[in-house]
């Protein structure tokens, strides 16, 4: 589902390696390693060269917000540009039916009110969904539920082993050892901007 081959920018890389459809690849290391810069360069983000491949379509055949549909990339911090958390959701009832399953007892009143008035760990769940909702074959998520509860968490989880289920893959970012255990077929190790081991 998604290759990366000959991957590098300052700072990271050459890497390669490749994820298979429905499954996830954990991507482990110390802070600091690059593990936000590949995500971000697998997305087109910042400048990078290499060759990837998602889906069968080559990057540099695909415009860039079209690949950013196709390749969706969560950072652990969301960016939130409007004022109401409905507006970042374009298909409203798809939206209510995620926000449902991610455990928001009122997603029509969430979904009507203020970006500003959620704690970090709504917005984490909210910043999900909202990459959830588009056609994304392969999603890059960078510490996803670095800010929620167990609970919460595990509802995470269960969203994610349901896309795996059909087929979407995932690159999963993570400091939580028994997530990664959880969720991850197989992972990668990143120290100082090289891959250097599984794990």
């Amino acid at each position: 589902m998604l290759r990366v081959d000959d991957l590098h920018r300052p700072g990271l890389g050459p890497l390669s390696f490749h994820i298979d459809e429905g499954e996830c690849l954990a991507l482990t290391g110390p802070s600091g390693a690059g593990k936000s810069l590949l995500l971000r360069a697998i997305v087109d983000l910042d400048p990078n060269q290499g060759r990837i491949t998602a889906a069968a379509r080559p990057r540099d055949s695909v415009p860039a917000p079209e690949w950013r549909r196709l390749v969706a990339y969560l950072p652990a911090e969301s960016g939130w540009w409007m004022d109401r958390v409905g507006d970042h959701m374009p298909d409203g009832q798809a939206a209510r039916e995620l926000l449902d399953g991610l455990g928001f007892a009122d997603p029509d009143a969430v979904l009507s009110g203020l970006v500003g008035q959620l704690s970090s760990g709504e917005r984490q769940r909210l910043a999900l969904a909202r990459g959830l909702l588009g056609t994304a074959r392969v999603l890059l998520l960078d510490e996803p539920t670095s800010a929620l509860d167990p609970e919460n968490c595990a509802l995470v989880e269960a969203l994610l082993r349901a896309r795996l289920a059909a087929g979407v893959s995932v690159l999963l970012v993570s400091h939580d050892v028994a997530q990664v255990a959880r969720l991850a077929a197989r992972g990668l190790r990143l120290e100082q901007g090289q891959l250097v081991a599984g794990s």
